[in-house]
């Protein structure tokens, strides 16, 4: 499949005359080395800027860098911009243009292990998993709550020589903070509190195989020393333990935070970013692959353990509401979708999970049915919509003031607005 690339041309600052082009859609500038385009001045935050391919033009996304990205007196966000822009960063201009084009391979079918999907972009990942899984370097899979990041983990252990061994998954953001360190490493008896056994934690479990940590933005700062330290010398100590273990793993990490946002905040190390994110592979969110929602509609189905034919249920009028649904919890979303028609024998109605419900009931209360992780962004998603709304209205809409008052990094306030649609 051919793709177009990008460009960049800095025209002002330290690195004046430098350029580069992308071999894909996507190009980072900073001054981390894991950038396509890295630059040397000091003003410059170590993941800056990202830029890619758009429907409408080139996306500039701003990595919530400290001294921002500019459009003459503008400072961006996020935004969409023409061939030959100019953007400052720091001291630093230049200009961003279309590249050459570039072919990516694909995969050949429409399915790799429990992945779906016959759209060009989807099969893309297809093939990008596949050829990772030949390698042994950690892999970083990014991409919104519900898109199946686990199931890429899961494909790429299956399509490796790790397949016969053991594939374990542990969820960063399901464990309390002073777990974690138990769960990953294991602890010795009488450790701690309640520790009365001794217990082998995720490392061991899965010597000689696939660890996957997911949500692996939620790790505690005081923990990822001690993951980065795992990772680098292959070897660890028990919480309460005189001996180190020696492991051999392959590390899948997953998000749907972009931890670059994070290292710039200094709320997620540099050096284990580095080393979790060798490869780092982005799954695209279901509105964006939308032809393959009738392929997931009817794999889902059979799993359900319906044999009869799939229009009964999935009739053209419901083929053109599913098409025409944004589905914010990706594909998640369309399974349960599927799982409650088959249950109840009729279509459920398609519609985000609402904020309102009847007086003295919270969210909290409203989601308990919901899958942990469903239920926990629900809430997530309720409070920010609250608290960012509130904070606007104590400072009459000043952003500035706004994000003093939360002590909040400014551009990841406008971040937070643009996401809840508050102006």
């Amino acid at each position: 499949m051919q793709v177009r690339t990008l460009s960049v041309e800095v025209i002002d600052g330290p690195d004046r005359g430098l350029k580069a082009e992308a071999d894909t859609e996507f190009l980072s500038l900073g001054t981390a080395p894991g950038n396509v385009v890295v630059l040397s001045d000091p003003t410059v935050s170590g993941y800056h800027l990202e830029l890619s391919r758009g429907n409408d033009g080139i996306v500039v996304t701003d990595l919530q860098s400290t001294n921002g990205t500019m459009l003459g007196d503008i400072r961006i966000t996020q935004g969409v911009v023409p061939p030959g822009t100019q953007l400052r960063l720091g001291r630093t201009s230049l200009r961003v243009s279309d590249g050459g084009s570039a072919v990516v391979e694909v995969h050949e079918g429409d399915q790799l292990g429990e992945m779906r999907g016959r759209t060009a972009i989807m099969r893309r990942v297809m093939a990008q998993v596949e050829r990772v899984a030949r390698t042994t370097v950690p892999v970083l899979v990014i991409g919104e709550s519900g898109t199946g990041k686990e199931l890429v983990a899961r494909a790429i252990h299956d399509a490796s020589t790790r397949a016969g061994k053991p594939f374990i998954t542990v969820d960063c953001g399901a464990l309390a903070p002073t777990l974690v360190a138990s769960e990953l490493f294991g602890h010795e008896r009488g450790a701690f509190t309640g520790a009365d056994r001794q217990h082998v934690g995720a490392f061991e479990r899965a010597n000689g195989g696939t660890l996957f940590l997911d949500e692996i933005g939620e790790l505690p700062a005081d923990l990822q020393p001690q993951l980065l330290g795992a990772l680098e010398r292959r070897r660890f100590l028990r919480v309460g333990g005189k001996s180190d273990i020696s492991v051999d793993v392959r590390v899948v990490c997953a998000t749907n935070r972009d931890l670059r946002a994070e290292v710039n905040a200094g709320s997620f190390r540099m050096d284990l970013y580095y080393r979790i994110a060798v490869v780092t592979l982005r799954l695209p969110a279901l509105r964006e692959r939308i032809d393959d929602v009738s392929l997931l509609a009817e794999h889902f189905l059979r799993e359900c353990g319906h044999e009869g034919p799939v229009d009964t249920v999935l009739t053209e009028e419901t083929l053109n509401t599913l098409l025409t649904y944004r589905w914010p919890g990706n594909v998640r979303e369309l399974r349960n979708w599927v799982e409650a028609t088959v249950a109840m024998g009729e279509s459920p109605e398609l519609r985000p999970l609402e904020i309102e419900g009847s007086e003295g009931e919270s969210i909290a209360d409203r989601v308990l049915e919901l899958p942990y992780k469903d239920a926990r962004n629900a809430v997530l998603h309720d409070f920010e919509a609250r608290y960012l709304s509130h904070a606007l209205e104590a400072t009459k809409n000043n952003v500035t003031h706004a994000s003093r008052r939360a002590r909040m990094d400014r551009s990841y306030l406008i971040k937070l607005l643009q996401k809840h649609g508050l102006r």
